[in-house]
């Protein structure tokens, strides 16, 4: 799946520095006196509904060090002290995000991956049926491959109990809502959009497979760029200082001819069965695993079946652009309902 690397890539191209690109002041303090679930997702839209529900610390983000200032906020969700961040889309700029999370805080107890993917298939379905993820669900994997089955990262069991107990009392919508693209923090939900069928379903356990599009490069984004190719989540975009060096930073690799073919390569398969298909959970994943900490991941569906519209056979990413807040907002609800579930601490 192809998700918004092009579009941000395209987006950084055509756009350059943005006008506001100030020097950002000195960042508030990393580290922190009690422990505290980390909350992950790739980009603004996937995070945009939890950092609404989050009493930030300040809006201003806590930095990692020079030059990939990843970017962290602090703030109470669900009576819970949260960490909340965008690792940035693709394998790359997630393990990047995770280690430098890791490095910048030394109370993570547990680490959440909210966002999208797309849909797949696999064979546990009741009495070993196959079973479909569709545009709406959410997927909760019980592991994560980024070598197309070689090796494995692993979802805590103890966490996937946990979000099973809530899941049912989880109401998961069916209908589009409107994106925020500006990043103006407009609740646009109430507008009519595109109703499925049939109302969309947690789907646990079974595999889920991260995959590369941008060659081992990591995909840039545009500092206050809208909930699409943003490098903020959008209700902390307004007012977060910019900071040029991460822009640089992000714009080498576009500069690389391998980053550009990678993004028109076809993927190759693997042949596994698949419940889900994303750019980040498996290497996230993999850092929360070497650091001995629980991890799980929850990813609505985008694009990969029909849809009411009938756009499944348009090149993506007509699919994904259309779908992805359903698919974003849906994941949302798990985590939130998992948050306020949460007790510190867990065990793997």
């Amino acid at each position: 799946m192809r998700r918004i690397g092009l579009v941000a890539a395209i987006a950084t191209l055509l756009t350059g520095v943005p006008a506001t690109a100030l020097a950002a002041g000195g960042p508030p303090s990393g580290g922190c006196a009690k422990p505290r679930l980390l909350i992950l997702s790739a980009y603004p839209a996937e995070m945009g509904q939890i950092m609404k529900a989050t009493r930030l610390d300040s809006v201003e983000p806590i930095r990692s060090a020079a030059p990939e200032s990843k970017e962290f906020w602090t703030g109470t969700l669900e009576g819970k002290s949260v960490i909340e961040g965008l690792t940035g889309i693709g394998p790359v700029n997630a393990t990047h995000t995770t280690t430098a999370a890791f490095a910048t805080f030394d109370c993570i107890n547990s680490v959440v991956f909210s966002g999208v993917a797309g849909a797949g298939s696999d064979q546990l379905g009741p009495g070993g049926t196959a079973r479909q993820s569709r545009i709406g669900d959410v997927t909760v994997p019980d592991r994560w491959t980024t070598d197309g089955g070689k090796t494995w990262s692993t979802a805590s069991p103890a966490l996937q109990d946990l979000a099973a107990q809530v899941a049912p009392k989880v109401a998961l919508q069916n209908t589009t809502p409107l994106a925020d693209y500006a990043c103006a923090c407009i609740d646009f939900g109430t507008i009519p959009g595109a109703t499925f069928p049939y109302t969309p379903v947690v789907l646990f356990h079974g595999d889920g497979s991260t995959t590369d599009p941008f060659g081992g490069h990591a995909a840039p984004c545009l500092q206050h760029g809208g909930d699409l190719a943003g490098c903020e989540p959008c209700p902390a975009a307004m007012g977060t200082s910019p900071d040029p060096s991460r822009f640089v930073y992000g714009v080498e690799g576009v500069a690389d001819p391998g980053f550009i073919t990678g993004l028109f390569a076809v993927a190759g398969g693997s042949g596994g069965s698949y419940i889900e298909s994303d750019e980040e959970t498996g290497a996230v994943a993999a850092v929360v695993n070497a650091h001995g900490v629980p991890f799980i991941g929850f990813r609505g569906i985008s694009d990969g079946t029909p849809d009411p519209y009938g756009i499944q056979n348009l090149p993506f990413p007509s699919q994904f652009l259309v779908y992805q807040q359903l698919a974003a907002d849906n994941a949302a609800r798990m985590t939130l309902a998992f948050v306020d579930a949460y007790k510190v601490p867990h065990h793997i």
